[in-house]
């Protein structure tokens, strides 16, 4: 069970980068260079991990993508959020997200990038924190106060920016503005110069099941174009929400 868990951890790992070296994989996961090698080679032998030897950089390979694939083929709401997500980016003008909550955190499953030269990237798979991520908060504002008091105090509150939201109390209140208005921001608390517009996909049972959202710099973002932008973002949602047989609570 060790091995496989340090063989789970190696595959996490380099899937957060674009290529890593042996030193560097050893570094990060605090493993021998021999067992991190060791955990490798064997990885590489069954497709999971590639090693460019002319580079000397280890990465996912072919057979962690098809696995990967798996769960995205299993996930309908990816597939049937795609068209409705192309076509928010093109009124919109900006990154469309779709995402996910899982233990705790925000995981992007789907992105349709915007043509503008400054945009948001988030790479398919990436974890992000739900309190300081537009569809992290638009998901966590379907949830009672005492329930965000618990979750943000298992995972804590990192401060990224100026204004991220480093107390349960604010952001609980901020919360409250989310319900009441119908949508959720994220306003540079993640990313300075860059805000995001959220929220929430239902399945049939009224439950939040995820979140899209729109992402992109404040310049093209800014107060009085919010609401215009956040009307998108609730046409979209209501969208995949019925394209899913889901409803509104």
């Amino acid at each position: 069970m060790q091995t496989l868990d340090r063989a789970l951890k190696l595959l996490k790992l380099l899937a957060e980068f674009d290529g890593l070296t042996l030193s560097e994989v050893a570094q990060r996961t605090e493993l021998a260079p021999a067992t991190a090698y060791r955990l490798l080679t064997t990885m590489e032998d069954h497709g999971f991990v590639m090693n460019n030897e002319a580079e000397g950089l280890w990465r996912v390979g072919v057979e962690a993508f098809r696995a990967g694939s798996a769960f995205a083929r299993g996930t309908k709401i990816v597939d049937v959020g795609r068209p409705v997500m192309h076509a928010l980016m093109e009124r919109s003008g900006e990154t469309a997200n779709l995402a996910i909550e899982e233990d705790g955190d925000v995981v992007f499953v789907s992105q349709v990038e915007t043509h503008e030269a400054i945009r948001a990237f988030f790479r398919p798979g990436s974890r992000g924190p739900m309190h300081a991520s537009g569809i992290g908060k638009a998901l966590l504002a379907e949830r009672g106060d005492d329930e965000v008091r618990r979750l943000v105090g298992r995972k804590g509150l990192p401060e990224y920016t100026r204004k991220t939201l480093v107390t349960p109390d604010a952001l609980v209140e901020d919360l409250a503005d989310v319900r009441a208005r119908g949508w959720s921001l994220d306003d540079e608390e993640r990313h300075e110069g860059m805000r995001c517009i959220a929220c929430p996909i239902y399945n049939a049972h009224g439950e939040a099941v995820a979140g899209v959202s729109i992402s992109g710099p404040t310049v093209r973002m800014p107060d009085d174009r919010l609401a215009q932008l956040a009307s998108l973002v609730k046409q979209a949602a209501r969208e995949i929400t019925d394209a899913i047989g889901g409803q509104v609570r």
